[in-house]
C-alpha cells in the first residue's frame, strides 16, 4: 500500500491524480479504467477539499494498493473533516431536464455507476472513504 497525505486544498488535485497515476501506470491497469479512477479520485478529493475542513483547512491522505488476481485497485481516503457519507446520498434524477434537476449530487452518482465499490466509515472522528475498481 502507498500513502500520500497532502493539504485538503483543490489545488493539490494534480499532485494526488499523479500519485495515483503512478501506481496505476506500474499495474498496467487500462486507459480506460485509469481515466474513471481518475474521474472518481478527483470528484472524491474535490469534495473533501471543498467541503471537509470549510472554512478552515486539514489534511488528507490517500492511499493506493492493487491486489492481483483479479487486478483491483482500492483507493482510500481519511480525512478528518466533518462527517460525510457520500455512499447514503440518495442519486438524482437523471431522467429529469437539467433544468429540473436539484443541484449537487451528480458528481457522487458518477463514482457510484463508474466504481464496482464505494464505501464509506466513520471511525475515531475520521471519514474513511474507499473507492475499488477492477483494472
Amino acid at each position: 500500500m502507498k500513502t500520500l497525505t497532502v493539504k485538503a486544498k483543490v489545488h493539490n488535485l494534480s499532485r494526488v491524480l499523479a500519485f495515483i497515476n503512478k501506481e496505476l501506470d506500474s499495474a498496467g491497469c487500462s486507459k480506460k479504467s485509469t481515466f474513471q479512477i481518475d474521474v472518481a479520485v478527483e470528484e472524491l478529493f474535490v469534495n473533501i477539499a471543498s467541503y471537509a475542513y470549510a472554512p478552515g483547512s486539514g489534511d488528507v491522505t490517500i492511499s493506493i494498493s492493487i491486489s492481483e488476481d483479479p487486478a483491483v485497485a482500492e483507493i482510500t481516503f481519511l480525512d478528518a473533516g466533518v462527517p460525510y457519507d457520500p455512499v447514503s446520498k440518495s442519486d438524482p434524477d437523471v431522467t429529469l431536464d437539467a433544468e429540473k434537476r436539484t443541484i449537487g449530487g451528480l458528481g457522487i452518482f458518477m463514482v457510484k455507476q463508474s466504481m464496482d465499490e464505494l464505501l464509506y466509515d466513520r471511525r475515531d472522528d475520521l471519514n474513511i472513504t474507499t473507492i475499488r475498481k477492477k483494472i
